[in-house]
């Protein structure tokens, strides 16, 4: 069985920041990308940003310059470093990866079960 569990959300006023950390474990043969997508009330999930085992890194437009993803491989960890925050980024924060588990040959994307970020004016 695999398992995301996020830390890091909270409320912050606007300008803030704030660190969201995403630890997967279990049976876990290897991990491929791995991202952050976050969900405001009324609105659909959307992507914020990801990053492949190699670094390479993808972000929403509405967070470049602001946001930054990083990752440890070797603690199966993601991170999303929230600076300049502004009451729009306001939602609950998911992480994601896509892993291949032990026993099996296929890759499946896990979510977390997500942290609240709330950001005041």
């Amino acid at each position: 069985q695999v398992q995301l569990v996020e830390s890091g959300g909270g409320l912050v006023q606007a300008g803030g920041s704030l660190r969201l950390s995403c630890a997967a474990s279990g049976s876990i043969l290897s991990i491929n990308v791995m991202g952050w997508y976050r969900q405001a009330p009324g609105k659909q999930r959307e992507l914020v940003a990801t990053i492949t085992t190699g670094g390479s890194s993808n972000y929403a437009d509405s967070v470049k310059g602001r946001f930054t993803v990083s990752r440890d491989n070797a603690k199966n960890t993601v991170y999303l470093q929230m600076n300049s925050l502004k009451p729009e980024d306001t939602a609950v924060y998911y992480c994601s990866a896509d892993i291949r588990s032990g026993g099996s040959y296929a890759t499946y994307r896990y979510w977390g079960r997500g942290t609240q970020v709330t950001v005041s004016s």
